[in-house]
Protein backbone atom coordinates (compact mmCIF):
# COMPACT_ATOMS: atom_id res chain seq x y z
CA UNK A 1 0.00 0.00 0.00
CA UNK A 2 2.59 2.36 0.84
CA UNK A 3 4.32 1.28 -2.59
CA UNK A 4 1.33 2.40 -4.31
CA UNK A 5 0.55 5.44 -2.30
CA UNK A 6 4.17 7.06 -3.26
CA UNK A 7 4.11 6.09 -7.18
CA UNK A 8 0.31 7.64 -7.25
CA UNK A 9 2.04 10.90 -5.66
CA UNK A 10 4.80 11.16 -7.42
CA UNK A 11 3.84 10.59 -10.76
CA UNK A 12 0.62 9.11 -11.41
CA UNK A 13 -1.60 12.31 -10.45
CA UNK A 14 -0.46 13.84 -13.67
CA UNK A 15 -0.02 10.99 -16.19
CA UNK A 16 -2.86 8.51 -15.59
CA UNK A 17 -6.91 8.20 -14.86
CA UNK A 18 -6.74 4.73 -13.82
CA UNK A 19 -4.52 2.40 -12.30
CA UNK A 20 -4.36 -1.09 -10.98
CA UNK A 21 -2.48 -2.82 -8.36
CA UNK A 22 -1.82 -6.64 -9.55
CA UNK A 23 0.03 -9.22 -7.51
CA UNK A 24 3.35 -9.72 -9.70
CA UNK A 25 3.38 -13.32 -8.53
CA UNK A 26 0.27 -13.55 -11.30
CA UNK A 27 -0.70 -14.73 -14.47
CA UNK A 28 -2.78 -13.61 -17.23
CA UNK A 29 -5.07 -16.15 -19.15
CA UNK A 30 -7.40 -13.97 -20.35
CA UNK A 31 -8.54 -10.26 -21.81
CA UNK A 32 -9.07 -7.41 -19.62
CA UNK A 33 -11.56 -4.80 -21.08
CA UNK A 34 -13.40 -1.45 -20.03
CA UNK A 35 -15.57 -4.14 -18.17
CA UNK A 36 -13.23 -3.66 -15.13
CA UNK A 37 -13.31 0.03 -14.94
CA UNK A 38 -14.95 1.38 -12.52
CA UNK A 39 -14.37 4.60 -9.59
CA UNK A 40 -12.92 1.83 -7.17
CA UNK A 41 -12.42 -1.63 -8.06
CA UNK A 42 -12.70 -4.90 -6.09
CA UNK A 43 -12.87 -8.50 -6.78
CA UNK A 44 -14.17 -11.73 -5.04
CA UNK A 45 -11.63 -13.40 -3.78
CA UNK A 46 -12.18 -16.91 -5.65
CA UNK A 47 -12.02 -19.05 -2.13
CA UNK A 48 -14.93 -17.21 -0.43
CA UNK A 49 -17.46 -17.02 -4.25
CA UNK A 50 -20.36 -18.00 -2.48
CA UNK A 51 -19.44 -18.99 0.96
CA UNK A 52 -21.04 -17.37 4.08
CA UNK A 53 -19.78 -14.33 5.83
CA UNK A 54 -19.04 -17.26 8.91
CA UNK A 55 -16.62 -18.39 6.60
CA UNK A 56 -14.54 -14.86 5.65
CA UNK A 57 -11.01 -14.66 7.38
CA UNK A 58 -11.49 -11.12 8.23
CA UNK A 59 -9.17 -9.89 10.97
CA UNK A 60 -10.93 -10.34 14.33
CA UNK A 61 -9.14 -9.26 16.83
CA UNK A 62 -10.73 -5.42 18.09
CA UNK A 63 -7.34 -4.46 18.83
CA UNK A 64 -6.17 -4.25 14.77
CA UNK A 65 -7.26 -1.77 12.93
CA UNK A 66 -8.89 -4.40 10.30
CA UNK A 67 -10.82 -5.64 12.37
CA UNK A 68 -14.52 -6.37 11.62
CA UNK A 69 -17.26 -7.74 14.07
CA UNK A 70 -18.66 -11.03 13.14
CA UNK A 71 -21.80 -9.79 12.47
CA UNK A 72 -20.79 -7.56 9.38
CA UNK A 73 -19.14 -7.96 6.22
CA UNK A 74 -20.74 -8.62 2.41
CA UNK A 75 -18.20 -10.36 0.90
CA UNK A 76 -14.52 -11.03 1.34
CA UNK A 77 -11.84 -8.87 -1.61
CA UNK A 78 -9.26 -10.49 -2.59
CA UNK A 79 -6.12 -8.37 -1.90
CA UNK A 80 -4.24 -8.91 -4.81
CA UNK A 81 -6.36 -6.81 -8.16
CA UNK A 82 -7.56 -3.34 -6.74
CA UNK A 83 -7.81 -0.29 -9.01
CA UNK A 84 -9.79 2.51 -10.02
CA UNK A 85 -9.73 6.27 -10.71
CA UNK A 86 -5.97 7.88 -9.46
CA UNK A 87 -7.66 9.44 -6.84
CA UNK A 88 -9.79 6.95 -5.49
CA UNK A 89 -7.03 4.61 -5.34
CA UNK A 90 -5.27 6.65 -3.75
CA UNK A 91 -7.00 6.86 -1.24
CA UNK A 92 -7.55 3.46 -0.46
CA UNK A 93 -4.17 3.22 -0.71
CA UNK A 94 -3.26 6.01 1.78
CA UNK A 95 -6.37 4.81 4.27
CA UNK A 96 -5.05 1.54 4.75
CA UNK A 97 -1.00 2.44 4.98
CA UNK A 98 -2.15 4.46 7.62
CA UNK A 99 -3.87 1.41 9.30
CA UNK A 100 -1.06 -0.49 8.43
CA UNK A 101 1.16 1.70 10.56
CA UNK A 102 -0.91 1.97 13.45
CA UNK A 103 -1.18 -1.63 14.04
CA UNK A 104 2.60 -2.08 13.41
CA UNK A 105 3.15 0.71 16.02
CA UNK A 106 1.41 -1.74 18.46
CA UNK A 107 2.80 -4.96 16.97
CA UNK A 108 -0.15 -6.36 15.56
CA UNK A 109 -0.07 -7.79 11.97
CA UNK A 110 -3.62 -8.19 10.86
CA UNK A 111 -4.48 -12.03 9.51
CA UNK A 112 -3.91 -11.23 6.14
CA UNK A 113 -1.70 -8.17 6.49
CA UNK A 114 -2.88 -5.48 3.71
CA UNK A 115 -5.89 -8.01 2.20
CA UNK A 116 -7.21 -7.07 6.07
CA UNK A 117 -7.00 -3.93 5.45
CA UNK A 118 -8.24 -3.81 2.05
CA UNK A 119 -11.43 -5.87 3.46
CA UNK A 120 -12.21 -3.44 6.19
CA UNK A 121 -11.36 -0.23 3.77
CA UNK A 122 -14.35 -2.41 0.98
CA UNK A 123 -16.94 -2.61 4.42
CA UNK A 124 -16.93 0.97 4.36
CA UNK A 125 -15.86 2.41 0.71
CA UNK A 126 -17.91 0.25 -1.01
CA UNK A 127 -16.33 -0.47 -4.88
CA UNK A 128 -18.34 1.09 -7.83
CA UNK A 129 -17.01 -1.88 -9.51
CA UNK A 130 -17.07 -5.59 -8.27
CA UNK A 131 -15.17 -7.94 -10.62
CA UNK A 132 -15.74 -11.63 -10.80
CA UNK A 133 -13.59 -14.24 -8.98
CA UNK A 134 -12.61 -15.07 -12.89
CA UNK A 135 -10.42 -11.44 -12.65
CA UNK A 136 -8.48 -13.55 -9.68
CA UNK A 137 -8.89 -17.32 -9.86
CA UNK A 138 -6.37 -19.28 -8.33
CA UNK A 139 -5.19 -22.52 -10.29
CA UNK A 140 -5.57 -24.76 -7.11
CA UNK A 141 -9.03 -24.21 -7.41
CA UNK A 142 -11.55 -26.15 -10.49
CA UNK A 143 -13.57 -23.68 -12.41
CA UNK A 144 -17.23 -23.88 -11.27
CA UNK A 145 -20.47 -23.99 -13.28
CA UNK A 146 -20.47 -20.27 -12.63
CA UNK A 147 -16.75 -19.60 -13.21
CA UNK A 148 -16.15 -20.84 -16.58
CA UNK A 149 -13.34 -18.26 -17.59
CA UNK A 150 -10.32 -18.13 -16.01
CA UNK A 151 -9.00 -14.24 -16.61
CA UNK A 152 -6.18 -13.60 -14.00
CA UNK A 153 -4.83 -16.50 -11.59
CA UNK A 154 -2.39 -16.22 -8.66
CA UNK A 155 0.28 -18.80 -9.37
CA UNK A 156 1.07 -21.79 -6.83
CA UNK A 157 3.40 -20.62 -3.69
CA UNK A 158 4.40 -21.64 -0.51
CA UNK A 159 2.66 -19.37 2.20
CA UNK A 160 4.71 -20.88 4.60
CA UNK A 161 7.88 -20.24 3.15
CA UNK A 162 7.07 -16.42 2.69
CA UNK A 163 4.35 -15.62 5.46
CA UNK A 164 5.71 -16.03 8.99
CA UNK A 165 2.80 -15.01 10.59
CA UNK A 166 0.56 -18.14 11.68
Amino acid sequence: MARLEKLIESRLFNEADYVFSLDVDSKFYGRWGVETLGHLVGVIHPWFYGAPREQFTYERRPESQAFIPSAEGDYYYGGAVIGGLVKDVYQLAKTCRENLDIDASKSIEAAWQEESHLNKYFLYNKPSKLLSPEYLWDDRKSLTEQIKIKRFSQVLKNYDEIRPNP
